[in-house]
């Protein structure tokens, strides 16, 4: 009979596969690199971007400090200042560039980067060629409705290559993306276009859900009728219904999008530029802004995709998370495609119009890499109580993962054996919006794998368990998980005053070798952050003891302004070394 006790007991394991081990891209050798100098270890991960200008100095960090008497700091709720951290500082790159230009100049133009599937069943498959296209179409758009470097984009719009092919066209003229969830309410939109003083709202007619026909367009019009700065609606007809129309307002992406020459020249930008805003929610239930910069951010996304992915040129990679969380920000559309692979993206839910829609999709794209949440997967297990049938062949299948919450031992014993054949690896990701990518994961090709766990942290990053007072603990109970490494903005806690790390300087050697990720050093002082080099203006954070738990946090709200007060925010760096286990 099974007790608490026992059930919080482990003992399963499952050593990396001996063909994956000599395979791997990363293999254990990283953790001793990184270990001997982290920001040399970041601005290796950085060399696999393209820069049009190098970098002169790779970190820098100004640690929190008491404030003088009659000093105020930035969130009037602490007496210290808030730390300051740079990366790749002098650098200046464009993200879209990396993640579709330089492949499509590299001859691999040809290569599928979108397999789009509707809800319906529509079905469209997009080239790196096209997809260049059609982002050089869309910033086009963008400049001929005023947006510039540095106007937010507010981009409400379900899992459909236009979002895609938006956000990417937004990075590409240096403005800010803030993507929302299509299933939010108008009035949670409409908190985020006020909140980040955004010139543009990217929507659509409707979107198809559950087998209908949904409208949004409604909604996207109560988000913009308050007090804003918005000046046009640009609007995406994907189900054909009918819509309320704001004449000089309103406008039809086929009609400005459409038009626009298929050639755009980009710009680069400093690699602290602001890339994205997301939003998440603490114990208050009010939503956080999160800013991400460019140059740390793009690093940390593309270097974890490629060592915890073990990303190949031949993988079909599907993240099932709508494109508006971080997840699909990291792993859906900024990591895979910097990485040059090839991807799934479906608008639906995974059991319309059956339970094995998802499975279907599997087995018709060849998809290799399988990243979903555990909620899904207890739900597979109640639609598939004695395990899967055979209808669907799931043998690409070659690496799962797991993002979103804890998984739970039985369902990955369960999500290895039914969808991974009982071979292949689980990487279980812990991370969250602040960190911008993985912070604790397996590396698949090294780590024997326990189920439930994300293991440790990975190369270039480390996490620890600290008491109230900061200090390093051995209980966990009580505790709070404080990320290590290189990182952005936070007031440190109380009795813990981060410590400066050394600052490398001088020019890297720029490459343009592979489309291989790049990560920058993490740190933060909660489970929260962790955002890499370039990274998260974050909130402040007061942790919980759980190592998974979404942990209270406490930030500033983003203001609304020309230059909003997130403009000049910058980010903490690690507060002391961590132990490698």
């Amino acid at each position: 009979m099974s007790t608490i006790a026992n059930l919080l007991t482990e003992s399963r394991r499952y050593p990396a596969p001996e063909a994956l081990r000599a395979s791997a891209n990363v293999g254990p050798e990283a953790w001793d690199e990184a270990d001997a100098d982290r920001v040399a270890f970041w601005e290796a991960a950085a060399r696999r971007l393209d820069w049009v200008e190098p970098w002169t100095t790779a970190h820098t960090w100004q640690p929190a400090r008491p404030l003088a008497e009659g000093e105020t700091g930035r969130f009037g709720e602490t007496d210290l200042s808030v730390p300051v951290a740079e990366w790749f500082v002098g650098g200046r790159l464009n993200v879209a560039a990396n993640c579709v230009d330089r492949h499509v100049e590299a001859g691999r133009g040809d290569k599928v980067a979108l397999h789009f599937e509707g809800e319906p069943g529509d079905r469209e498959s997009i080239t790196y060629a096209q997809l260049q296209e059609r982002v050089a179409q869309a910033a086009h758009a963008l400049t001929e409705l005023g947006v510039v470097a540095g106007d937010r984009v507010v981009v409400y719009l379900p899992v459909i290559p236009e979002t895609v092919v938006i956000t990417l066209a937004i990075a590409r003229i240096g403005a800010v993306h803030s993507l929302v969830f299509g299933g939010f309410s108008g009035e949670a939109v409409k908190f985020r276009v006020e909140d980040t003083g955004a010139k543009l709202l990217v929507t659509t007619d409707g979107q198809f859900r559950r087998g209908q026909a949904v409208p949004v367009k409604h909604q996207a019009d109560h988000a913009v009728s308050g007090d804003n700065a918005i000046e046009h609606v640009l609007v995406v007809r994907r189900t054909g219904s009918e819509v309320a129309w704001t004449e000089g307002r309103d406008v039809w992406w086929h009609d400005v999008v459409d038009r626009q020459p298929t050639e755009h020249a980009y710009e680069a930008f400093d690699a602290e530029h602001p890339l994205f805003i997301i939003y998440t929610s603490g114990t208050t239930g009010k939503p956080k802004g999160l800013v991400h910069t460019s140059g740390g951010y793009l690093t940390q996304a593309s270097w974890t995709h490629w060592a915890v992915f073990d990303a190949k040129d031949d993988d079909v990679h599907w993240c099932t998370a709508d494109l508006a969380w971080v997840t699909a920000h990291t792993y859906e559309i900024y990591g895979p495609l910097s990485n040059n692979l090839t991807q799934v993206i479906y608008e639906g839910t995974p059991n319309s119009p059956h339970p094995g829609r998802h499975f279907e999709i599997i087995e018709r794209y060849g998809v290799t890499v399988y990243y979903t949440a555990p909620t899904l997967i207890r739900t597979f297990m109640t639609w598939f109580p004695e395990g899967l049938p055979e209808t669907w062949d799931l043998s690409s299948v070659r690496l799962l993962g797991s993002v979103g919450e804890a998984i739970n031992p039985e369902a990955w014993v369960w999500f290895r054996r039914e969808i991974g054949a009982d071979a292949a690896p689980i990487v279980d990701t812990w991370w969250q919006s602040e960190t911008g990518a993985a912070v604790m994961a397996p590396l698949p090709g090294s780590s024997t794998l326990k189920p439930g766990s994300s293991l440790r942290a990975l190369p270039g990053l480390g996490t620890l368990v600290v008491s109230e007072d900061g200090t390093p603990s051995s209980a966990a109970r009580a505790a709070t998980w404080w990320s290590t490494g290189p990182a952005r903005r936070s007031p440190a806690p109380s009795g813990a005053t981060p410590s400066a790390t050394a600052t490398r300087t001088g020019p890297p050697t720029p490459s343009r070798a592979g489309s291989s990720p790049a990560t920058a050093p993490s740190s933060t002082r909660t489970v929260t952050s962790g955002c890499s080099a370039g990274s998260t203006t974050s909130s402040t954070s007061r942790a919980t003891a759980s190592r998974r738990s979404r942990s209270s946090r406490r930030s500033s709200r983003i203001r609304s302004s020309a230059r909003p007060a997130w403009w000049g925010w910058r980010m903490r760096s690690p507060a002391r070394p961590s132990p490698r286990s």
